[in-house]
């Protein structure tokens, strides 16, 4: 836990950067866990709860952020469904195995998966044809089954490990790989992370990983922000957020592997 000497002002900027993360995951379809591990450690939180702590404040703010989605119609329901029925069992077993793997191995694995994932967005997003004709409803081709599995079952290990709900990963696998609409993608990303840190959430607490008053100081500002977000991610082109996105993790991801 905190120590008490410090938990003030480290409180304080856990919730300045629950705004930012709360922002950033509404509008790209991310419960934001990825982004606020390193965050935390950089101000100071001890390496397993900086992975930890943002995984239970992910649940209200990607429900906050899914709300908006789900009134545009834009989450595909079905694979929600599938994704779930892979990726819960997945996830168990990716939080149990952080038992036996140290905190610093965690946030060095989250540095590296951030400039990945950022030179993916920055490089290689796409919006495909559906959502460039001005699509705004959660229609696509119906995915294999097989694929689904790959896609829940990997992600679901690796939230489990790293502490968070696996947007960071879906999102951009929906696109890639399913070939979802952008904004469909996100929403339905933000649906299925909200229900996968659930599990990750109640084993990290089992194995004393979580303090509850950091994720209340994050939850705080998250919630909002989240919402708003998605708001914003409505109204704004996605290819080029992605884009912008992508350049703003991947400068920040290798920025905390150079500085540790």
């Amino acid at each position: 836990m905190l120590d008490m000497n410090d938990s003030g002002s480290t409180l304080l900027a856990a919730a300045g950067i629950g705004l930012l993360i709360g922002f950033l995951g509404g509008m790209f379809g991310k419960g934001g866990s990825a982004i606020a591990t390193p965050l935390l450690a950089a101000v100071g939180v001890p390496a397993i709860i900086a992975v930890a702590a943002p995984l239970p404040a992910t649940i209200p703010s990607t429900l906050a952020a899914s709300s908006v989605y789900w009134k545009a119609r834009l989450i595909d329901w079905r694979i929600v469904r599938w994704s779930l029925a892979f990726g819960i069992p997945s996830t168990i077993v990716g939080a149990v195995a952080t038992r036996w793997i140290g905190g610093s191995i965690l946030v060095k694995i989250t540095d590296c998966m951030l400039v990945v994932l950022g030179v993916r967005f920055l490089f290689a997003g796409h919006t495909p044809v559906s959502e460039q004709a001005g699509g705004n409803t959660a229609e696509s081709i119906p995915p294999a089954i097989w694929l689904l599995a790959v896609i829940a079952t990997s992600v679901g290990l690796i939230s489990g490990l790293l502490a968070n709900g696996g947007g960071f990963l879906l999102a951009p696998l929906y696109v890639a790989v399913l070939r979802l609409p952008i904004k469909s993608a996100f929403a339905t990303s933000l649906a299925v992370a909200a229900v996968l840190a659930i599990p990750g959430t109640i084993v990290h607490t089992a194995l004393g990983h979580i303090d509850w008053a950091l994720v209340a100081a994050f939850a705080v500002t998250s919630v909002p922000l989240s919402f708003l977000g998605a708001r914003v991610a409505l109204r704004t082109d996605a290819a080029r957020l992605e884009r912008i996105y992508g350049a703003a993790i991947s400068v920040l991801g290798i920025t905390f592997l150079i500085v540790k």
